[in-house]
């Protein structure tokens, strides 16, 4: 008997959206509000800097944010997740830098 799984990842629920310069599209999905720099800074503080950019943004604005502590991934994966009002609907792991992108939702 062959039994079949299926297993659920984060990775399921990103949707890749096209950036600037893709051979298909040439404008982004999404426009960005306001970019924060949190490079060289480890948690938590990206995420508290984060919250504070995201708090200052009106419903439906866009925040870009650019770290390069590599737990930003996760770090802000979990705080989306568990935070009313906000939406983290893309991430791009660079060679140093990791993108986020978050909108305000209410």
């Amino acid at each position: 008997m062959v039994v079949l799984e299926t297993r659920t990842t984060i990775d399921t629920f990103f949707i890749p959206h096209p950036v600037l310069g893709d051979d298909v599209n040439t404008m982004t999905e999404y426009e960005i509000t306001e970019t924060l720099d949190v490079k060289g800074q480890n948690c938590p503080m990206p995420v508290v800097k984060t919250k504070q950019s995201i708090d200052q943004l009106s419903e439906g604005e866009v925040l870009e944010v650019l770290a390069t502590d590599p737990g930003s991934m996760s770090d802000l994966g979990g705080w989306a997740d568990t935070t009313d009002g906000v939406e983290l609907f893309d991430q791009q792991e660079g060679d140093d830098v990791y993108k986020h992108y978050v909108r305000k939702t209410e």
